[in-house]
């Protein structure tokens, strides 16, 4: 999946065109443009990072449509929508917790040498919760030069980036029947 993030003058409201692997193509409404990086930038980096296939950008693979999302062109797959419910609706834990671990990192981001079990403490509810401690860290880096990456491009530029077609959302049906045939395939 091709997701480009438009660099535009400051308080511009942006885009985020989203170009599906199924040929399905998107444009995610995503706030205010700004020197920094934009939310859906954040999470984009963090999530690819951690290499999560349940979070934000995993879910769009997936075929999740949030409410920002106006369809551009391509062809839908039948029963999008109801799909796009569906996948919501089983998996708003994970969702919630790639919100939760982007916002985290985004602050862990902003301080030097962030000791991460504090600010995992200050939060409350622990965002890492199990969570690989040295991932984090990677994720925070990767943050860090994604946000000057984004500081340095000059209005008018874009901000292209590939998501992994295999770390997509895949619905819980499909995990199981296939998991069913590996396990037929090995006896």
């Amino acid at each position: 999946m091709r997701v480009t993030f438009h660099r535009l003058p400051d308080h511009q409201w942006a885009d985020v065109l989203i170009q599906r692997d199924d040929g399905v193509v998107y444009r995610m409404h995503a706030g205010p443009v700004t020197a920094h990086a934009p939310h859906d930038l954040v999470h984009f980096t963090v999530e690819d990072a951690l290499g999560m296939p349940d979070g934000i950008w995993g879910s769009i693979a997936g075929g999740v449509v949030f409410r920002s999302m106006t369809h551009v062109s391509g062809r839908r797959p039948p029963h999008a929508a109801e799909r796009s419910a569906e996948l919501i609706r089983a998996n708003r834990d994970r969702l919630q917790r790639a919100e939760l671990i982007g916002g985290f990192v985004e602050r862990a981001a902003a301080v030097p040498d962030a000791d991460l079990d504090r600010l995992a403490a200050q939060q409350g509810a622990d965002p890492l919760d199990g969570a690989d401690k040295a991932a984090v860290r990677r994720a925070v880096d990767a943050l860090r030069a994604a946000q000057r990456t984004w500081a340095a491009l000059e209005i008018g530029a874009e901000l292209t980036l590939t998501w992994p077609r295999h770390r997509r959302l895949v619905p819980l049906e499909r995990r199981v029947k296939r998991r069913q045939s590996t396990l037929r395939r090995a006896s």
